[in-house]
């Protein structure tokens, strides 16, 4: 479970370079210690120009939720282009991507186990 938080100041928060996700950064909001990422809140940052189409399609074991804060994000497989405000909910093992950003994003990432 994720330890009790009231009103983090979030702008004192580092952006740490996600290891393994060049251009990806984030700052971890609340996690649990599960040591697979699955129980995580998060902004992550996209640099301008980020293409993850060499790693295909995506699918993780985890529920996620995506609300884009800033900027804009295609799907490449979808053909569309989305921006701030549009909101995603994957199940697990839900296709989804690969994504190219021109101008960058920032997104609010929440991921935990389906119960």
């Amino acid at each position: 479970m994720k330890r009790a938080q009231e009103f983090l100041a979030v702008d004192g928060l580092p952006w740490t370079d996600v290891a393994g996700a060049p251009g990806i950064s984030e700052r971890v909001l609340s996690s649990a210690p599960t040591g697979d990422g699955t129980e995580l809140t998060r902004l992550a940052r996209w640099a301008a120009g980020l293409d993850t189409s060499p790693a295909g399609v995506i699918r993780h074991e985890y529920v996620e939720e995506v609300l884009l804060l800033e900027g804009e994000l295609e799907d490449l497989t979808l053909g569309t282009t989305f921006t701030a405000g549009h909101y995603a909910c994957r199940p697990p093992g839900m296709p989804h991507g690969p994504y190219r950003t021109g101008t960058g994003c920032v997104m609010l990432e929440i991921r935990y186990r389906a119960r």
